[in-house]
């Protein structure tokens, strides 16, 4: 019964770091701007950092099942 919380976060995490890290892959192969008005090293930075985090917490929950 307490595993079903922790899969469905788990999916989700695991969704939301996936997709941000490929969108921001993405947007850096084209050497488009990942944030308008930042330091496009900082801002692709900042992102793959939330990303891989984003994608750590869904391993996490994962092992919580």
């Amino acid at each position: 019964m307490e595993s079903g919380p922790a899969i469905f976060a788990g999916v989700v995490f695991a969704l939301f770091g996936g997709g941000l890290l490929a969108w921001t892959a993405g947007r850096v192969r084209h050497r488009e701007p990942v944030a308008h008005g930042v330091s496009p090293v900082a801002s692709a930075t900042l992102a793959t950092l939330a990303a891989v985090i984003a994608l750590a917490v869904g391993t996490w929950c994962f092992t919580r099942v």
